[in-house]
């Protein structure tokens, strides 16, 4: 799904209105329609709703929404219009009058003195102050009605976006001073804004409702960022020929482990078969030796010159994809170690964890990783290679920049993991849950894009790809364990059944 920048979502309304043939006021209708829908579904018409109108197109969805409202029982209607410039756009005024024209319908328009309205926790509001067409900060009053709003206890329904919030970039936003939603209901496709954590107080939970936009001018609209899903990832996904062998599907070398944290081999490479690798070859120090060929014997075991650490990273053998990093730890062998692989490998490259770890003690490093390198860093893992960032709207900037400034892939992990391509494209994925913030899991995922990238996935689609999958399968884990009761295995037990999943679904 692509996540279009507020001005393109403009565009999309002229041009869905001139392919149906309908004005702007009937789309604004359609808008408040499905919007009225929700509040019906999960309100009762004996709660008392007060609804905060701004003087643009998102004030006028807020009023027909509460006009709707009465038309079906809602009694417990209040509207508050803030009009303090003396000019509505055109299909609010068109709204209001609308709206005044209902019996009995409880509107105040402020132009200048605001007396506030007592809002208590059995309240609901909904928020049409401002919509994603804000172009600067909100100021003065302005603010003072998003605290009141945010200080009232009351459920809040922000339309479109939470007042004060841009679509896509906040940095000068004091988040204190937007309206902090508990449910935002946005049209037709998400913002970029709802993926990134600061913003998370802000839009509560989000829903998206379809509004029937033109297809074909979505399909040709561009966008630097995607939401994916299952509708994304099965067309990539390629069907087994009958007559097949595991060297069909790729050898994955694996360098993790070390003395005490030889669990991450075990889950990086089990985590690499379930996903379809033909071969698997752990390289890890001499120890690790009777517990990986004990927890995963379908793997083979190449062991270190050393009994604790992996002092040598060459590769004696040829692999279609090398993953380096969960478990190896930062001694300096290994780093020297990983220094060598940098410079000599020739086959997609995933680096992760400790490998990260590493290189942000030798920033050198960064100018020798091979082109469409993965990295899969968490957010301070990619701290420590970047340098420090604040809020993870500057860490996402921060990925894109390095992206293209070293051509490789950025896997930034979190609720919404974003894969950052070389072009500057991001892609977040919509599988997972809590429950997969658990130790291991990140080595899990390693092992899952190794073993697309072995089996002829272009690096960047098998990022994609697998960040999905182990997602998926954290959801299939929780749904069965529970989310407090996951470990990382038992994300690598399902990921099989996640690929089934996705490969049999019809949406």
């Amino acid at each position: 799904m692509k996540i279009f920048n507020s001005a393109t979502l403009r565009e999309l309304d002229k041009a869905t209105c001139r392919a149906q043939e309908i004005s702007s006021v009937e789309l604004m209708e359609r808008a408040a329609s499905a919007v009225s829908y929700e509040i019906i579904s999960r309100f009762l018409p004996g709660k008392r709703i007060v609804v905060i109108a701004g003087p643009g197109n998102n004030g006028g969805d807020a009023l027909a929404v509460a006009r709707m409202l009465l038309e079906q029982g809602y009694r417990k209607v209040e509207v508050f219009l803030f009009n303090v410039s003396g000019k509505l756009s055109h299909d609010c005024e068109e709204e209001r009058k609308r709206l005044i024209t209902v019996d009995g319908v409880d509107f105040t328009e402020i132009t200048r003195e605001f007396t506030p309205p007592y809002l208590g926790k059995d309240d609901v509001v909904i928020d049409g102050l401002f919509g994603s067409g804000l172009n600067q900060p909100m100021q003065g009053g302005f603010i003072s009605v998003a605290r009141m709003i945010n200080e009232s206890g009351a459920f809040v329904i922000s339309i479109d976006i939470p007042s004060g919030l841009f679509g896509e970039w906040n940095d000068d936003v004091l988040r204190r001073n937007v309206v902090h939603a508990n449910l935002t209901l946005a049209f037709q496709t998400p913002r970029l804004s709802f993926f990134l954590e600061d913003n998370q107080i802000c839009t509560g939970e989000w829903k998206l409702l379809d509004l029937d936009l033109d297809e074909e001018a979505m399909r040709k609209a561009p966008a630097d960022f995607m939401l994916v899903d299952t509708r994304n990832v099965r067309p990539l996904l390629r069907k087994r020929p009958l007559f097949s062998s595991k060297r069909d599907y790729g050898s994955v070398l694996l360098f993790a482990g070390s003395m005490g944290m030889t669990g991450a081999a075990v889950m990086a490479s089990r985590s690499t078969l379930r996903c379809g690798a033909g071969l698997a070859t752990v390289h890890s120090a001499r120890c690790g030796m009777p517990i990986v060929q004990t927890a995963v014997p379908e793997v083979m075991f190449e062991p270190d010159r050393d009994e604790r650490f992996i002092s040598d990273m060459t590769l004696n053998h040829d692999h279609q994809a090398v993953v380096c990093g969960p478990g190896i730890g930062t001694s300096e062998t290994t780093a020297d170690a990983l220094e060598g692989l940098l410079a000599n490998v020739k086959c997609p490259l995933v680096l992760d964890a400790d490998a990260l770890n590493c290189i942000s003690t030798r920033p050198h490093l960064l100018e020798l990783l091979p082109p469409q390198t993965v990295m899969t860093p968490h957010a301070g893992e990619f701290d420590r290679l970047f340098g420090q960032h604040d809020t993870a709207e500057n860490r996402l900037k921060k990925a894109i920049e390095v992206a293209r400034q070293y051509n490789i892939v950025i896997v930034l992990k979190g609720h919404y993991t974003a894969t950052v391509r070389p072009t500057g494209r991001v892609y977040f994925n919509s599988s997972g849950n809590p429950g997969m913030a658990t130790a291991g899991a990140g080595d899990v995922l390693a092992g899952v894009i190794g073993a697309f990238m072995a089996q002829g996935y272009r690096p960047d689609l098998a990022a994609t790809i697998g960040v999905y999958i182990h997602g998926l399968a954290g959801d299939l884990a929780a749904e069965e364990l529970g989310e407090f009761g996951m470990m990382a295995g038992d994300i690598s037990d399902r990921l099989g059944r996640a690929i089934r999943k996705v490969m049999t679904s019809k949406n």
